[in-house]
């Protein structure tokens, strides 16, 4: 059903429920009052026949259809286009979620069309209705209190970033390798939000400001100054937000940099132990190895050998050992090698 909801209005109040759209259309004319029509992703056919009885512009229709618009406000006669992007935050995946609503706004009408749950347009009508006084303003009425729960229902966003960004600056100093990764999509989704909230300051602006065509009403005006307070300290805290996951970034990958660091300079110095206990073991393989040489030497037994019948040989050969081994302890000492 994309018909949401369907309402006359005669001096704040609601009259007779129609049963469609043409019906509403009788009654509009016959009671020279105001139309509210809430569309839900409707089909053509439906939004056509809304342009027509209340000569919407081409484009703008085009728009509503097709979704996908950025924030803005454009005037076609005496006709006000908005497209607002509400949002909401969802705790159990802790992602923001965009929606989006095109808003169109006449002397005697107002049509919103919705591509998304949010905003909740059944509290704004009961609340606009519990107001009839409000309500008999028109339709701009209608649209200050679309304006207000849509940014009244960033409030909860805001608040599920800013406890998203309290956790990763805790994360930061943890060495949590996906934290990063955190950083990255979060920062896109504040992105995606400060979008979505930016134009609203200009446009609550140059609806108070009005038109030649369209003069707001000093209540309304100070309606709309109230809603625009709420966006600016909105603005502000969302670009915080931006500044804050910047630094984290930054912080984050310094932080990297240095465990990166400091895990060359681990491996530089196991290294460098490896190669001093190499070269002690290389030492002391040297040493022993001259005292094996001559004793291999004298071990061959030949015939022929004039240290075997000499009778300081066996002192002289220990010696020659004693003195080999010494000589290299020395130097190797002498290099740090040992």
């Amino acid at each position: 059903m994309t018909i949401i909801d369907n309402a006359v209005y005669v001096n704040g109040l609601r009259t007779e429920d129609p049963e469609d759209l043409d019906e509403t259309y009788f009654l509009l004319r016959q009671r020279e009052g105001m139309a509210w029509i809430g569309l839900y992703r409707p089909d053509p056919e439906e939004l056509q026949s809304v342009g027509e009885e209340f000569d919407l512009n081409a484009l703008a229709v085009e728009d509503a259809l097709a979704g996908h618009q950025r924030a803005k406000l454009e005037h076609y006669g005496e006709c006000l286009f908005l497209v607002l992007r509400p949002a909401r935050y969802r705790d159990d995946v802790e992602k923001v979620d965009f929606g989006e609503i095109h808003v169109f706004v006449g002397d005697e009408y107002v049509v919103t069309v919705r591509h998304a749950e949010s905003p909740d347009l059944a509290k704004v009508r009961r609340r606009m209705e519990a107001m009839p006084e409000f309500l008999a303003l028109g339709p701009d009425a209608v649209l200050y209190g679309i304006l207000d729960q849509v940014v009244d229902e960033y409030e909860p966003v805001v608040a599920g970033l800013e406890n998203d960004i309290d956790e990763i600056e805790d994360d930061l100093f943890g060495a949590d390798p996906d934290v990063s990764r955190r950083i990255y999509e979060l920062s896109r989704q504040v992105i995606t939000f400060q979008r979505a909230t930016s134009p609203l300051a200009g446009i609550l602006q140059a609806l108070m400001a009005g038109t030649p065509d369209r003069d707001q009403a000093t209540e309304l005006r100070d309606h709309y100054r109230d809603v625009l307070d709420h966006v600016i300290r909105l603005n502000e805290r969302v670009a915080s937000f931006r500044a804050l996951l910047q630094n984290a970034l930054a912080v984050n990958a310094a932080l990297v940099a240095q465990r990166q660091n400091d895990e060359m300079q681990r491996m530089t110095e196991s290294s460098f132990e490896q190669n001093e206990q190499v070269k002690r073991i290389s030492s002391w393989a040297a040493i022993l190895f001259a005292p094996t040489l001559v004793a291999s030497i004298y071990g061959m037994n030949f015939t022929n050998m004039p240290e075997l019948a000499w009778t300081y040989g066996y002192p002289y050969a220990l010696g020659l050992m004693v003195a080999m081994g010494l000589v290299l302890y020395l130097a190797f000492k002498h290099n740090k090698w040992i």
